[in-house]
């Protein structure tokens, strides 16, 4: 099976090479004779330069392959985001049996969790390591026939093992390296039970006995490997969010399929990048950082200004770089979804525009403050707030303008990128040009706004508020 694999991953497009190994879960970590994993590597960024030889095509056509595959449950997934963080990319759900039943209260319920995530619009793929009905050989060795034979029964598991199963035997130093010395059969004659006849112990006269004299087999069916999670009995879960959705979208909906199919003798937890990205959101959230920058940044313009109200001039014109950054995204989302597969759409809000909004926020309130200081100096010389607002826009139109095209044309290289990393810089120069061109083009007619209006507001309730000191007795002064 992992040679038909192999042929199939090696004969798609843009795959430069493919190392199968078998005999291991790569998900589970955990040795099986039913389990394998390869390693598949692309071609250089260079020479893959259509559609359909880009890592997600790939991956997409591999699964497509694979799941045509009846006798076998095989599929294409990331490696973390983080390497050591999990085995794969996506998220790792488990669903724990906390009464302690058997395998088949546990194999039950992963069915109808699994079915019913499926139909959820958040999840693209879900996939599970829990075989529970493997199948399987027992070996059990008649004592008695042992014992008659003058054979010690540790004798007979030890030549089973060494022959079916594989006994370590020593160390030894060579190549400046340390290596380990496995003694067992050649896989061509521990396939089959019967093949058990051709391996001997000796007996107590120095007779060679055949193990099949002393064993019989019984084929079973049942869980290849029992996980443990928190003690719990359990089943690994492996999936990715569907294209659209984030990771947290994804878990969410997983929670809600849980608490909506499962009994209370189940339970769930998280493993891997899934774990770590639960456990960040326990900490603060980022609209509470946001909201506590936003009150530093207010605090040291009204320091700045010695003035409660100028810093909102600048403030409020902020929000304008940020919806045409997230219009910005939207529009190249929007077009991409026509021209493109769903699978190959990967321009989304994510860690990247969010560090693409913090820059843009800063260089936004930087054109700002321009306006707003040089309207505030017209305002103070006793010019009209109408024309000092419209002053200070005129004469730092061209410099804003300058360097507002100079920030966005040194971007477009992001916006364009190609290669190892392209989505992440496309997803932040999309952010960062959308942004600068709204915060230029309406922020120089909004900020003069803000400012008169703010600025007035505040004169209107200086003007109205009433003395609060002495006033003159009737009749002082005549």
């Amino acid at each position: 099976m992992m040679a038909k694999i192999q042929k199939i991953a090696s004969g798609i497009p843009g795959v430069r090479s493919v190392t199968a190994v078998s005999g291991f879960s790569l998900l589970s970590l955990v040795r099986t004779s039913y389990s394998g994993f390869a390693f598949i590597s692309l071609q250089d960024w260079g020479d893959r330069k259509t559609r359909a030889q880009q890592f997600q095509s790939i991956k997409a056509r591999l699964n497509t392959e694979l799941s045509r595959l009846p006798e076998s449950v095989a599929f294409a997934f990331s490696p973390p985001a983080i390497p050591g963080v999990g085995t794969s990319g996506g998220f790792t759900f488990i669903l724990e049996d906390r009464s302690g039943g058997d395998v088949g209260f546990l194999s039950d319920n992963l069915n109808k969790f699994m079915t019913a995530a499926r139909k959820r619009p958040e999840i693209g793929s879900l996939t599970t390591t829990f075989l529970p009905s493997v199948p399987q050989q027992f070996v059990t060795v008649d004592r008695d026939k042992v014992i008659k034979q003058g054979i010690a029964v540790n004798d007979v598991y030890r030549t089973i093992q060494t022959f079916m199963g594989g006994l370590f035997i020593n160390y030894f130093n060579r190549f400046g390296r340390q290596w380990q010395v496995y003694v067992e059969a050649e896989g061509e004659y521990r396939t089959r039970p019967e093949n058990v006849g051709q391996f001997y112990v000796r007996n107590g006269e120095g007779q060679m006995v055949p193990l099949s004299a002393l064993t019989r087999f019984e084929s079973r069916t049942g869980p290849e490997f029992t996980m443990r999670f928190n003690e719990y009995r359990s089943a690994q879960l492996n999936g990715s969010a569907a294209p659209g959705y984030s990771s947290d979208q994804a878990m969410k909906a997983l929670e809600e399929t849980f608490a909506r199919t499962m009994p209370v003798q189940m339970g769930y937890d998280y493993s891997g990048m899934s774990f770590q990205e639960k456990k960040a959101q326990e900490g603060v959230s980022s609209g509470v950082i946001f909201g506590f920058s936003l009150l530093f940044v207010f605090l040291i313009l009204a320091a700045l200004y010695e003035s409660w109200t100028l810093p909102f001039s600048v403030l409020l014109s902020t929000p304008v770089a940020v919806f045409g950054a997230f219009g910005v995204l939207w529009l190249r989302r929007a077009f991409l979804n026509l021209t493109a597969p769903a699978y190959l759409v990967q321009i989304e809000s994510d860690v990247y525009s969010q560090i693409g909004l913090v820059m843009l926020i800063g260089l936004a309130a930087k054109n700002a403050i321009l306006i707003v200081e040089f309207a505030k100096d017209e305002f103070e010389k006793g010019r009209p707030l109408a024309e000092a607002a419209m002053e200070g826009a005129r004469l730092r139109l061209r410099p804003i303008l300058m360097t507002s095209f100079a920030f966005i044309l040194g971007c477009v290289p992001l916006w364009t990128a190609s290669g190892a990393g392209a989505v992440a810089r496309q997803i932040m120069g999309t952010t960062v040009i959308g942004g600068m061109a709204a915060a230029s083009g309406i922020g120089i007619f909004l900020v003069p706004a803000i400012f008169y209006l703010v600025e007035k507001l505040s004169n209107a309730s200086r003007q109205t508020t009433p003395a609060t000191g002495p006033q003159p007795l009737p009749g002082e002064g005549d």
